[in-house]
């Protein structure tokens, strides 16, 4: 494989979110990480999920700290890496049996399929999708309200099956961010009646 030389263009335009940079993100290091973490003996599945982890962690990171020394992308993506597996094995040597009390503990986090359960909030998750971006918008509402199928999402959207994770993952960011905001501006309020339209 061919080294790419990364400079300060192309990290700035990954930490803007330009698509083709994204793509060739995503691409580039593909087998490299795979390599990586299955010299680490670990399942096929483990391996795509750190595989996903470091990717979405590495954008997260660029857009909130950028990198001081783009020539190094290269080695910043790979320690991104180290830590994701360094957690993965933290987690496993913690990982024992739940016990019933575990079940009763709430859960704060915003579960998008969860709340696609009941039919009101079916209504206020559509609500919050169109305050999205449209591409967001598009995505979750094919993926999630219309139930399509990942393949046909991916040929809509003229991507591959690793780069969708990483629009999902960004998608459902900006979706919980708009949802938890709406709910902390509306608790307290009274719904508005039938026939009367909000603030």
């Amino acid at each position: 494989m061919e080294l790419f030389a990364f400079t300060r263009e192309y990290v700035e335009r990954l930490r803007e979110g330009d698509p083709l940079t994204e793509q060739h993100f995503v691409a580039y290091f593909d087998e490299l990480l795979r390599i990586k973490l299955r010299a680490k003996m670990l399942a096929s599945e483990t391996v795509e999920d750190l595989r996903q982890e470091t990717y979405i962690r590495v954008l997260v990171t660029l857009r909130k700290d950028g990198v001081r020394q783009p020539e190094r992308f290269g080695a910043f993506v790979n320690s991104i890496c180290n830590n994701v597996l360094m957690e993965f094995y933290r987690s496993a040597s913690r990982t024992r049996p739940l016990d019933d009390t575990h079940l009763e503990k709430p859960d704060h986090t915003v579960d998008l399929e969860g709340l696609l359960v009941t039919k009101q909030a079916k209504k206020r998750v559509r609500e919050v999708i169109e305050e999205l971006p449209k591409k967001d918008r598009d995505l979750l509402r094919s993926f999630f309200l219309e139930e399509m199928d990942k393949d046909e999402v991916c040929k809509l959207f003229g991507v591959d099956r690793d780069y969708f994770r990483v629009l999902l993952h960004r998608a459902k960011d900006k979706f919980r961010v708009l949802y938890e905001k709406d709910k902390d501006g509306l608790s307290g309020r009274t719904p508005p009646q039938a026939g009367q339209s909000g603030p």
